[in-house]
Formats: structure tokens, sequence, C-alpha cells
């Protein structure tokens, strides 16, 4: 998400941290720069044109800190211009709650295409995970199989799909669903309506009728992201002809330029309130303003991370796990019930793209490729014997064990050696971390503390800061110690006959 402008801004702060100063000549380069790539990435031309004056007058304005280079100082505040510009007018924002067993009606509008039937199924699981009780309500009685195929994503996640066909006029669909609703305990509509191929005023007075008189708590409007300026235009056209709360991005995970999420807020005036990240029913998030600007920019979103990790994780099992983190008992197969738990979360590209400066080292790899990696990494660990599982010193030491775990996962010794050195390398360090309280730092991801500051997650590095050089050998110092601690005592030995015979 955000990729390709994201790259482009980092290209812009680079050439500017050889720079001693912000000056007139380096930020009109830059935002020379800034503008092309927003462009690029097909935001509204209104819209660019009112960010980079912006941006360019409070740099020009910006007071010099000491310490502070050029790059950190043009980095703060076009981090707080992207919130902005995606943020417009809070008063008219849009809180999406809904409470389990009160009638909670949802009416999505979209063109065809947009993915409103398979967001109708995501939606529907987000309410169940809410404790609601969903039904999805197939109004779409003119595109051939719709209906067949809201059944279809309503029996994938076993969530009831009311429906008479495509001969009852809609608004007699809509009154029989709400009596089916109450007959069986179902306290939230998902309403389904016909996509259109293009605005036209009889489709819209159809929609009109229907909000009128159904009177949904939330009307959305399901737009796809890869159409980028379309999307921002068919809101506009939905708002002005039938009035929406807010719009729900999908396919922002393909080959979106972040165009239409950079621009909807600024020229429809109207809220993104949910983003589709993925194919998956889990793969819907409520969107936050500030954290996608955090992304475009590189610095991750540790608190989204948090919030995934909290819904995979109980409390019970994050404490137990820092204790055997901290006590150095840490074993295989509290390795393996980690990474189980981490699959839970979602995409593994998308978790890593989360972390502070992953964002470009990520952009070659496939997903599919980290996921096969988690498997073989289950296969060797699922070929040891449960002794060796909860005893790791045993794998460690003996080459024989290693053999044998290689044979029976069909993986090379070379493979197991790596799995051994690097499950060490991380028991090690999180020791490390544990004696040296910096786990401290996330108190409040489990119980009442509230939410960790994503700053302190992250070290307290200032955004755009470089770190510590000092910190980066110290680092390098821990590593290479782990490692030696790491390596097999077979390797051990003979490195020790070697210094001998010299």
């Amino acid at each position: 998400m955000f990729e390709s402008l994201g790259e482009k801004f980092e290209g812009v702060f680079r050439k500017l941290r050889g720079q001693k100063t912000l000056t007139e000549d380096n930020i009109k380069d830059a935002m020379r720069e800034v503008r092309l790539a927003l462009l690029e990435a097909d935001v509204n031309y209104l819209v660019v044109k009112d960010f980079v004056s912006r941006v360019r007058e409070r740099a020009i304005g910006e007071d010099i800190v000491k310490g502070v280079n050029p790059a950190q100082q043009l980095f703060s505040i076009v981090h707080k211009e992207l919130v902005r510009v995606m943020t417009g007018d809070p008063d008219t924002d849009v809180e999406f709650v809904v409470q389990p067993g009160k009638r909670n009606r949802i009416l999505l509008l979209g063109l065809q295409g947009s993915g409103k039937t398979t967001f109708s199924g995501k939606l529907a699981n987000h309410l169940r995970e809410k404790k609601c009780k969903p039904l999805l309500v197939a109004c779409d009685v003119y595109r051939p199989a719709a209906v067949e195929q809201i059944k279809q994503v309503g029996g994938a996640l076993n969530i009831p799909v009311f429906e008479l066909g495509t001969d009852k006029p809609v608004l007699e669909i809509i009154a029989a669903a709400e009596k089916y609703a109450d007959a069986n305990g179902l306290d939230s509509l998902i309403i389904d309506t016909a996509g259109r191929l293009q605005i036209d005023e009889v489709k819209m007075d159809e929609l009109t009728a229907i909000k009128q008189t159904v009177r949904p708590d939330y009307t959305f409007l399901v737009a796809d992201a890869m159409t980028g300026q379309d999307a921002v235009n068919s809101a506009k056209g939905f708002n002005e002809e039938v009035g929406i709360d807010g719009v729900c991005l999908t396919k922002l995970d393909g080959d979106a330029r972040g165009g239409a999420a950079l621009s909807i807020k600024a020229v429809t005036g109207k809220p993104i309130v949910f983003v589709g990240v993925g194919e998956k029913s889990s793969d819907l998030e409520l969107f936050h303003p500030d954290r996608a600007a955090q992304r475009i920019l590189g610095m991750g979103d540790v608190v989204s991370l948090v919030e995934k990790a909290q819904e995979a994780f109980s409390e019970e099992d994050a404490l137990s796990m820092q204790e055997k983190m901290g006590s150095g008992k840490f074993s295989y197969d509290d390795f393996l019930g980690q990474m189980k738990m981490i699959r839970r979360m979602g995409s593994l590209k998308g978790l890593l793209g989360m972390l502070p400066g992953m964002g470009n080292a990520l952009k070659n790899v496939d997903n599919e490729d980290l996921t096969n990696n988690l498997k073989r990494v289950e296969a060797m660990i699922l070929s040891m014997t449960e002794q060796e599982r909860s005893n790791p010193e045993l794998v460690r030491n003996e080459g024989t064990r290693r053999q044998r775990i290689a044979k029976g996962s069909g993986h090379q010794l070379v493979d197991v050696n790596n799995l051994v050195k690097q499950f060490e390398q991380m028991r090690g360090a999180m020791q490390q971390m544990m004696g040296a309280g910096m786990l401290d730092k996330a108190k409040g991801m489990f119980g009442g503390g509230g939410m960790p500051d994503p700053s302190q997650l992250m070290g307290g590095m200032p955004p755009g800061a470089e770190p510590n050089p000092r910190d980066i050998k110290k680092y390098k110092r821990m590593m290479k110690a782990q490692e030696r601690t790491a390596r097999p005592a077979s390797m051990t030995k003979k490195k020790n006959k070697k210094k001998r015979r010299k």
C-alpha cells in the first residue's frame, strides 16, 4: 500500500540530507519532485496544488532547529500536511460504531466491478468479530448471477444471506429481510444494492427511494482504489445524488497508486471509512489518515501491528511468552506456536510492511515466498522429537540429530543449521532485551495500560532521523556474540583444534 509514492518521497528526502539548511532553492527543487510524485500517483490536481503550496509556505517560514537537518524538517512538515489532506474537517468524519443486539442497517452503493459484493462479506465478518449477528441482504436484482455470488460469499463465511431472487422489487426484499432478521435473532442488515455501470438518473432515483425508506445507520460507497480519480468522481456523484456517509476503498493492496485515498476527503468532503488490503475475509481495516501518512513516508504502522497482535495473542499467551523469554526457557514448541499465531494475523508481507523502514526492502518480495519459508521452518521443527523441541540444546550440540531432522523434513543439513543458528540468536537477543528492560516500553499492549507509543517502540527515534552510529556498532557486537553462542559445539571444537595445530 502506497509503496510507489513512498519511494518517490524517500528520494526527495535523500537529496536533502546532504544540505545544511532549508533554503528557497532546495525547497523549490523538493516541491517540484513532490508535485510530480503526487500527480504520478493520480492525486487530484487541485489537491496537489494546495498541498505543495502549503508545504512550501510552512517550510520557508520554518525556524531552524539546532541538530535537525533539512530532510528531517521537511519530513515533519510533509507528514502533517498529508494527515491534514486525508483528514480535512474532523467534524464531518464518521466514527463507525455498531451495537450488538440493536438493529444496525448498512446500505452499500457502488459501480459495477468495484468489489462491492466481496466487501459486503468482509464487512459482515468484521461485524461478527464485534459480537454482532449480521445478515447479508441480496438486493442486486439486475446483474445476472449477482444473487448467487452473494450466497457463495455468505456460505464461505457461514453468514446467513436473505434473497427472494430477481423478480421482486428491492423495497419488498428489504422489508421481508427485516422480518427474517427479527425471527432469527439477527441484529445487523448489510444491504448489497445493484452496481451501476455509470451514474444515471433512473437508478439513482431508486437508490434515493431505498435510502428514504430504510433510513440506514450508514450509507457507504464502495469504490475500487485502482481506478484512481474515477473513484473520486463516482464518490462525488453518489454523494450529490443520493448522499453518502463515507467511502470504502477496495483493492488497496494491488497496483493502487494512492491517488484516490489522498483525494477523496478533499474533493468530496466525505471520509474513507474502510480499506480492503487483501483477498481474505479478515483483510479489512478501518482507515486512519495518520497511519496512512506514516506508511507513505516509510514510518511503518506500529499501532496497527500492535492491534493485530492483540487480536491474535491473548493476554495469558503474551505474559507466558514474556516469562519464558526472560528465563531462557523459550523452546521450539513456543517458536512454532508463535509462527502459527503470526500467520493468523494476515499477510506476512503486509505485517512486515508495518515495521518502520521495511517498505522498500519488501517491494520485490512475494508474500507466497515468505509463507513458504515459514512452512519449511515448521516442517523442520515438526521433524524433531518432543524432547528436542522442548530442549533446544540437544539439537544445537548434536550433529547427528540435525542430520536426522534434515532427512525427516526433506531439507539439507545447512538448512537445519541455519534454523538452529537463527533460533539461538533470537532467543539470546530476547533475553538481553528482557534484561535491559527494553520490553517495558511495550507496557500497555495488554491489559488496562492503553496503547503503547509507537515512537517508544521504535526506540524513541524521531521521524526521518538517522540511527546513531554507536548504536549500530553496539548492535553488531551483540549479534556477533549471539552468533558465537549459537554455533554448534562440534564446530567450536574443530576451530579450537585448528588453533592448537597452529
